[in-house]
């Protein structure tokens, strides 16, 4: 990226580059500021702030690799297990229920990251008894499944075996991303068995305030199946990719300042605790990548009404639990114009929107009295209505 400031250098000076007209009186400011300087100075100058900006980032990138933080949570127990998806019991064991489903594609942990963000445990020190369900990596059975056979499938059966675990009481449930899709359409076939319903940074209008133009990824999800129809999966290196699509420059910019930071400091520890997560992703079974790909961010199935899970509809306006949904307004993987149509259309929604990132809502200690607070409280007030 940097490299393009070096190669448009010429053009520059030329004023031969097409500018955005928006920009034009920075472009003057920008001309007249280099009038009489040497073109050899120009280039050493530039050369030296390339030089200087690829150092910071490389120096943190290595920073980060030889950093000696290594997660060390202990496990809760599993209570069920089915394929690869198992049900991880948080307690306490008189805690009221709550369901917590987290996205296919990232590892369930980021709920439960460290010590002192761990949004599970805070929950279980309420009084909620969170019962996670943790997908693991697709085996050779989840490797032939789509969204139909995860969510009224598999999630079927671990929302059983949880009622079964609490001798048939009723339970709330969390959904985390694209996890809120899955508890959505959780809630719409179980309706009865379920206090409430709780949304955190869920999207619903996919191509709303879309960084990736939809046509793109319609056309990406052709070529993914047919490249990777051997592995019946798509790895996780390339579901990265995507993600990088959303903001080409954060890898750049988070690691520059994290090479700057005390090595040994609280701040340095949790970004390293947080970028294993984001590195320790799962591959995606290739019939689910298609559903995404094609159905949700390609034909906008859930916005458009279209969305079917085992033939039925998934329609939010016929949901007739509480739910609240927590948006993120600086999420740039769900934007926060993609959560708000959900709750235009939900009956009996509360709406917490947050000034935080997508990751920051679960897993930043500050969120623990802005977001995790409210939350607890609310899960606690349907239990006792």
């Amino acid at each position: 990226m940097w490299g393009s400031s070096r190669l448009a250098l010429p053009f520059l000076k030329s004023g031969l580059l097409p500018w955005n007209p928006a920009l034009e009186d920075q472009v003057q400011d920008l001309l007249q500021a280099l009038d009489g300087i040497e073109p050899a100075d120009l280039d050493a100058a530039v050369d030296a702030e390339l030089r200087r900006r690829s150092d910071r980032f490389l120096g943190g990138v290595e920073a980060y690799r030889g950093h000696p933080y290594r997660r060390s949570l202990v496990e809760p127990p599993v209570v069920w297990q089915e394929g690869s998806t198992r049900l991880l019991d948080y307690g306490p064991a008189d805690g009221a229920p709550v369901l917590v489903i987290p996205s296919l594609v990232n590892r369930a942990y980021i709920l439960d990251i460290d010590e002192e963000r761990s949004f599970l445990r805070f929950l279980s020190s309420q009084g909620l008894r969170c019962l996670l369900v943790d997908w693991g990596c697709p085996g050779e059975v989840e490797r032939g499944f789509d969204l139909t056979d995860y969510i009224a499938g598999r999630l079927d059966q671990a929302f059983e075996a949880a009622m079964a675990l609490v001798g048939g009481a009723r339970l709330g449930v969390i959904g985390y991303c694209m996890g809120g899709l899955f508890a959505l359409a959780l809630a719409s076939r179980h309706q009865r068995d379920i206090t409430g319903v709780v949304l955190i940074a869920t999207p619903w209008d996919f191509h709303a305030g879309a960084t990736v133009p939809p046509a793109m990824v319609s056309a990406l999800s052709g070529l993914i199946e047919t490249s990777f129809a051997p592995l019946g999966e798509v790895p996780t290196d390339v579901l990265q990719t995507l993600f990088v699509l959303n903001d080409p420059q954060l890898a750049i910019r988070k690691f520059s300042r994290f090479g700057e930071l005390d090595p040994d400091s609280a701040e340095a520890r949790r970004f390293v605790a947080t970028e294993d997560w984001a590195n320790d992703g799962v591959p995606l079974a290739l019939p689910v990548a298609r559903d995404c790909l094609a159905r949700w961010y390609g034909r906008n199935e859930p916005a458009a009404g279209a969305w079917r899970v085992a033939g039925r509809l998934v329609d939010p306006t016929r949901i007739a639990r509480p739910v609240l949904m927590v948006i993120p307004s600086f999420d740039k993987l769900v934007p926060a114009s993609s959560s708000r149509p959900l709750a235009e259309q939900l009956p009996q929604v509360t709406v917490l929107e947050k000034p935080s990132g997508h990751i920051g809502l679960v897993a930043a200690a500050s969120s623990r009295r802005t977001v995790w607070e409210p939350i607890a409280g609310q899960l606690r007030g349907w239990f006792k209505a």
